[in-house]
């Protein structure tokens, strides 16, 4: 197998909710070793992404703080900046998504950290970057869905805005933020300097949709309205079949030749409104009303069969409940049900990219609060006794398993 990646770097992770985690769990899923601080109450998301056993671990929880050791500390203890100084020390990476101000509070900015640990790649994730007016607003996914106009594009289609139904900006803010810290790390290697690396959500979001929807106001003068004709047509949806619904496009000329043929309109194929991609752009609303009930006379099994042989990119628009079934999903083994020291039998997702062919192992997801503490500080140097004050004192905080050992279930 190959060696995965960020082997032998080690992430300190201060990070809450999703948009850090779905970064540090990327970094994890490489290789590097994650060490997630938390309060004594834990982060918000083991009980605000639903419910669990123990109340303690969501499955949202789980899945984006798989394969990472979990430390809780009272970061606004006197005596826990001499744990963040030593453990900064043995870390490459600090993450943060903390506001700007009650980072520097905790004096974990970057200016400061950095000019004790100039090695260090320092990143924070923002809501709003500086030299702005929205700088340190709070910032959760649905007000940057509005904020950076991804809602609007919905009222632009459909007469109201609405919302992605999952956290669309935290995810991909997070993996842009592991992306940049992986960059970070090479230059490092080059240079041997660290970074300070800040990922605001909104401009990266609202970057997002203006590379798709500037379109013709890319230039100047502009030549035609903001937004993609295509993507915000309200005909552009998945297609009704007999029992089901198909996602399906045709963006090339041979697509859609072959589309054509494979639902009998052979008669279109000349139609001057549909030759071209310029033409089917031009004639947007026709080309979306055309396919709209092509598919009604037979069952989603029977049109999968069919554009499967002329080779039109189709699929079927599984449920939430249709998606667990997935035949390929089963095959490669996305979901693998693995045991978890407190939750009993959970359902783990591995990581998806594939290392020498390999996939990484999906592991039952995070550990209780502070099941870590004692082995993390005792790697950090400090003896049994500086560890037993630290917990006495309310610095740092335990879970109450037996001492060193940390369960192999754990991932």
């Amino acid at each position: 197998m190959t060696t995965a990646p960020l082997s032998g770097i080690r992430v300190l992770d201060l990070t809450s909710v999703v948009v850090g985690p779905a970064c540090t769990v990327r970094l994890a899923g490489y290789g590097a070793e994650v060490i997630k601080i938390e309060s004594f109450e834990g982060d918000q998301m083991r009980a605000l992404g639903g419910p669990s056993p123990s109340g303690q671990h969501s499955g949202s929880y789980l899945h984006l703080n798989r394969g990472k050791r979990a430390i809780s500390l009272n970061l606004k203890s006197a005596a826990a900046r001499t744990i963040m100084a030593r453990l900064l020390e043995r870390c490459d990476v600090f993450v943060s998504n903390l506001r700007p101000d009650a980072l520097a509070r905790l004096g974990l900015d970057a200016e400061r950290v950095r000019a004790a640990h100039p090695g260090l790649v320092h990143c924070t994730i923002t809501g709003f970057g500086p030299a702005g007016p929205y700088r340190g607003r709070p910032a959760y996914d649905s007000a940057l869905q509005g904020a950076s106009g991804i809602a609007g594009l919905f009222g632009r289609r459909d007469g109201a805005p609405a919302y992605v139904p999952f956290l669309v900006c935290d995810h991909v803010v997070g993996e842009i933020a592991a992306g940049a810290i992986m960059a970070a790390l090479h230059e490092r290697q080059r240079s041997g300097n660290g970074a300070a690396l800040e990922v605001p959500m909104h401009e990266t979001m609202a970057a997002f949709v203006l590379q798709e929807h500037l379109g013709p106001a890319s230039f100047h003068p502009a030549i035609g309205p903001l937004g993609d004709r295509r993507v915000l047509n309200p005909d552009n949806r998945p297609l009704a079949t007999a029992d089901g619904w198909i996602s399906l496009t045709a963006n090339t000329d041979a697509q859609t030749r072959a589309f054509l043929t494979a639902i009998g309109r052979e008669d279109a194929i000349d139609d001057p409104r549909f030759r071209t991609t310029a033409d089917r752009f031009r004639h947007v609303d026709a080309w979306f009303a055309l396919r709209n009930d092509a598919l009604k006379g037979r069952s989603t099994a029977a049109w999968l069969e069919v554009f499967a042989r002329f080779d039109v990119p189709a699929m079927p628009c599984h449920t939430l409940d249709s998606l667990l079934d997935d035949p390929h999903l089963a095959a490669v083994g996305l979901i693998e049900e693995v045991a978890h020291p407190t939750e009993g039998r959970v359902r783990g997702i591995r990581p998806t990219i594939l290392n020498g062919g390999v996939p990484g192992d999906a592991g039952c997801g995070a550990g209780p609060v502070g099941w870590d503490t004692r082995d993390v500080l005792r790697e950090a140097g400090f003896s049994t006794g500086e560890i037993e004050a630290f917990l006495a004192s309310g610095t740092a905080k335990a879970h109450a398993r037996a001492g060193a050992a940390r369960t192999a279930e754990v991932g």
